[in-house]
């Protein structure tokens, strides 16, 4: 093996070969065990998100290919309407042209060469990050067979009624002229203004005054509404107000949804321009009057004077206007939500135009009551709640969208208007006796992203063909999600699942938390703290770097805002880490937490934990590989030591533990087994409780065969252990140790094409698991000793028991040989009960007491006057920390967060006051 581990060294070759092998095809003879990758937009690139999920699905995929499942991980991509469409968009303007100069055909084969040529970059990133997806597998959500799922879907949802076409309120993008989700809506407080405006009553006999932050919308009013028990009001609910720059005659209304203690108690209602508005319209049989166009512009619904201004040009024209007829009241700053769309970033528009629905209610409750069962499991269960929210209060689900790219909306009308539905225009004409001589024109909206990806569960297994994979992985094992897409998306793939299969789309919702910086602001080019996981991998200097995150910045001061506190962060750019320290940092990093904040200490942390790995492994290889590890020997001829019975006990403790950690999505669980048993039990303790045995000329054949044995074998199956986690650098070692062992490299050249470790029947041994750990504190409390006094390491020393049982007698009998070399001991006396011990340091392991007797081993004099130097720093610290906190000034000025490390820091300072003083009296008495 190498000196060092060099993960580009191993990562691509190993990836190659297990993708070339067909290693990531279902191939278990278990149960069937399936995860379906969350569909990325074919326009992305793998960001922090995506490779804390994938990470996180990878390691269950491996785990249960492991344990002999008929596992597959499901992959593809999402066509993503909007966003690509916009970047070929984006392309041809560029170009100097739009789209509407090529035309729809022209168009789209525009948007299909893109997706050829770019579309990939997601998958190939994945393939970075170790994910075992079945890649002959892999689908797009506008593959041939999956448009004739969504295709039959609305056909079928149409005839019964559930599909239908209405005027209803939609989030209206007038940038990108089409109707958008929830999801695609930014709602970010803005400074704004409150106008407060008179509205005269017709019959002259007062006035009431509303309030407004969208003015422009008052020539869309068709009531003012007050709340029912608000006596103020109460004698003009009825009658109608004169709307100023309008003149139209409007009624006033009441309805329990004014807030009567808000402003006057009188709120304006424009129907067709708020969505509140518009259910109150629709309960109060209110006219909807729509003022826009759909680029925002006033139309000629409007005073002419008004028509054609753009809507925010018009505001201050209607403020001016209404100030000058002495209508405007006051104006009052305000903050408030503003809806901007995530692509465009313009402003949204509640905009009442013809659209396509889905009628969801009774969809929605076979959902619901597929997790009210217990059928479907959240995993945090809270988020249970959250899912009933949304699902108790569902609204019907606008799906068509104003695009060209999508999945085209299988409808054609007539000259005379008539709408018809299916499979396609033959299939139309068929089914409804029309010849050619009618004339069809297909609807040109296409349909929400959001509704094939609904399809995802049962589309991408072959529905509606009765396929062998439906009936295998459907309902699929486990869904890993973000929670933000639940209603968008989980709950419609649970309806539509339902609907068409009879079945669950998945047993398990793990929702996982949103990755967010080390000081727990969200990741977004704006702020200019994005990480890229690839970057963590490969590692990218400064430059690079600051290239990235500032590049094409259009505001210098924003730019040179973010570079600063990016040099400050990564003063020489990023080190490569390797794909398994960024893997086990987000497995480690995997809590129940809705937000976890990144810490670029922890990869680097796990990348020294990568190179511990590498270097036990070096080691055990330099004392096995040309030696008899006793793989071909009898269980006779290989004498295992107390240490080898413990190291393999402890190992399948930390099987356990971690197995139980996976079956509740802990992985933060799981990686802290993982860890703490690599790192402190096999490569601190048992690698240097080996040397004894081996290079004791004391020991026999059968000794040391033994130790070799448990030492490749251990490490084998550790590698086991390890893989789920940590795919690259446990398949490079066990290709190098497997040979050593029983199992050699055989047939199934592969770690991940090994049986996961397993518990053996007879348990672990209990005897040697308590030898060690009693041991381990009798060399702890030696060291400790060693390191208070100031005694080297190497200098042997003389130990004394006092009030050792008979058990810990022969402990020590037993342990002599790994007791005094490790501890470096000359020897050891038991005192009797009556025997008085010299002055010692001493330590306590249960009732017995390790003395080591100081005399000869420390300079006295020289000794205290080190510590009495010591304490007098800590004394002058503690001092000065006193007073900042005894400080009135400095209390009453300085930040909590502040306050808190001083305390903290005299609480620290304290402790190691008091350990010094208990020193001093220790060789003070000697």
């Amino acid at each position: 093996m190498d000196k060092t581990f060099n993960p580009g060294a191993i990562e691509q070759t190993c990836y190659t070969d297990w993708e070339q092998n067909g290693y990531f095809k279902p191939s278990g003879q278990g149960e069937p065990y399936c995860i379906l990758l969350p569909p990325p937009n074919v326009t992305g690139s793998l960001h922090m998100g995506h490779a804390f999920q994938h990470t996180i699905m990878d390691t269950l995929t491996r785990y249960h290919r492991m344990k002999g499942d008929n596992t597959l991980w499901q992959c593809g991509t999402d066509h993503a309407g909007i966003a690509t469409q916009m970047v070929v968009e984006r392309q041809l303007d560029a170009q100097g042209k739009s789209r509407h100069d090529l035309g729809r055909e022209a168009f789209l084969e525009k948007v299909w060469e893109w997706k050829a040529e770019s579309g990939g970059t997601i998958s190939q990133q994945m393939r970075r990050l170790g994910t075992s997806t079945d890649w002959d597998r892999e689908v797009f959500t506008m593959d041939e067979n999956l448009s004739k799922a969504v295709t039959k879907v609305f056909v079928e949802l149409h005839k019964e009624g559930l599909i239908y076409r209405g005027k209803r309120l939609v989030n209206w993008d007038p940038v990108l002229h089409t109707a958008v989700s929830d999801l695609e809506v930014v709602n970010e407080e803005e400074a704004g203004h409150m106008w407060h405006m008179r509205y005269p009553l017709a019959d002259g006999s007062g006035e009431l005054v509303v309030a407004t932050t969208r003015p422009e919308t008052m020539l869309g009013d068709t009531a003012v509404a007050v709340h029912p028990d608000d006596q103020r009001y109460a004698s003009m609910v009825g009658k109608e107000i004169k709307l100023p720059l309008t003149g139209r005659l409007i009624p006033i209304i009441a309805d329990d949804y004014v807030d009567q203690e808000f402003g006057t108690g009188c709120v304006k209602i424009t129907p067709a321009h708020d969505f509140n508005d518009y259910d109150m319209g629709k309960r109060h049989d209110l006219p909807m009057i729509n003022i826009l166009t759909d680029d925002a512009k006033l139309n000629d619904d409007v005073p002419e004077a008004y028509r054609g201004m753009d809507r925010f040009d018009a505001r201050k024209q209607i403020v001016a206007d209404l100030e000058a007829q002495g209508v405007l009241v006051k104006i009052e700053p305000h903050s408030l939500k503003v809806p901007r769309g995530d692509r465009s970033g313009t402003v949204i528009e509640p905009y009442l135009t013809d659209q396509w629905y889905v009628a969801v209610e009774s969809l929605a409750k076979p959902a619901i009551e597929a997790v009210e069962s217990g059928e479907i499991r959240f995993v945090p269960e809270n988020w249970n709640k959250t899912y009933y929210q949304w699902m108790h209060n569902i609204q019907d689900w606008c799906i068509s969208r104003q695009l060209w790219w999508g999945h085209r909306i299988p409808a054609w009308y007539d000259d005379a208007g008539n709408i018809y539905v299916g499979e396609d225009e033959a299939a139309v004409r068929r089914e409804n006796g029309l010849d050619d001589a009618v004339a069809l024109k297909q609807d040109e909206d296409v349909l929400d992203t959001w509704f094939s990806s609904a399809l995802w569960p049962f589309a991408t297994m072959g529905w509606p063909e009765k396929t062998p994979e439906l009936e295998t992985f459907v309902p699929s094992s486990v869904l890993v999600t973000g929670f933000d897409i639940i209603f968008f998306w989980v709950a419609r793939m649970i309806m539509m699942t339902k609907k068409f299969t009879g079945k669950i789309p998945f047993k398990d919702i793990y929702i996982t938390g949103l990755i967010r910086d080390e000081q727990g602001d969200k990741m977004s080019k704006s702020k200019g703290n994005v990480l890229d996981p690839i970057d963590l991998i490969d590692g990218i200097s400064l430059d690079a770097l600051l290239e990235k995150r500032t590049g094409g910045m259009m505001q210098p001061q924003k730019a040179e805002k973010i570079a600063k506190r990016t040099r400050k962060q990564f003063p020489e750019g990023i080190a490569s880490y390797g794909t398994d320290a960024l893997r086990f940092t987000f497995a480690a990093m995997a809590s129940t937490s809705r937000d976890i904040n990144f810490d670029m200490g922890r990869v680097e942390g796990y990348r020294n934990f990568c190179n511990k790995i590498w270097n036990a492994s070096r080691f055990v290889l330099m004392n096995t590989e040309t030696e008899d590890t006793g793989a071909n020997a009898s269980a006779s001829e290989r004498e295992l030591s107390v240490a080898d019975r413990w190291i393999w006990a402890r190992f399948y403790q930390t099987v356990t533990d971690f197995e139980q950690a996976i079956a509740q999505y802990r992985f933060d669980i799981a990686a802290q087994a993982l860890y703490e048993f690599t790192w402190n039990q096999f490569c601190d303790w048992y690698l240097e409780l080996t040397k004894p045995v081996l290079n004791s000329e004391h020991s026999s054949d059968a000794q040391k065969r033994g130790t070799r044995h448990t030492l490749v074998n251990v490490l084998e199956q550790l590698m086991r252990l390890l893989h789920p986690v940590m795919p690259f650098i446990t398949e490079s070692i066990w290709q190098r140790v497997a040979p050593l062992t029983a199992v050699g490299a055989g047939e199934t050249a592969s770690v991940m094409t090994q049986a996961f470790p397993q518990m053996p029947a007879e348990g672990v041994d209990q005897d040697a698991l308590a030898d060690i750990e009693w041991f381990k504190k009798v060399i702890v409390g030696i060291r400790n000793i060693r390191g208070e006094m100031d005694i080297s390491p190497n200098k042997p020393l003389s130990v004394m028991l006092r009030n050792a049982t008979a058990e810990d007698e022969q402990r020590f009998d037993t342990l002599s040989l790994y007791v005094t070399r490790m501890a470096k001991l000359e020897d050891v006396k038991v005192l009797a009960q009556d025997e008085t011990a010299p002055p010692s340091a001493s330590a306590i392991v249960g009732e017995m007491e390790v003395l080591i007797p100081m005399a000869g081993l420390i300079d006295k004099d020289a000794e205290l006057a080190r510590i009495s130097k010591a304490m007098e720093k800590i004394e002058k610290d503690v001092a000065r920390t006193q007073g900042k906190l005894s400080n009135e000034n400095f209390v009453s000025k300085a930040p909590e967060a502040v306050i808190e490390k001083e305390k903290q820091k005299l609480a620290e300072a304290s402790q190691q006051l008091a350990k010094l003083q208990e020193q001093y009296k220790s060789i003070e008495a000697i």
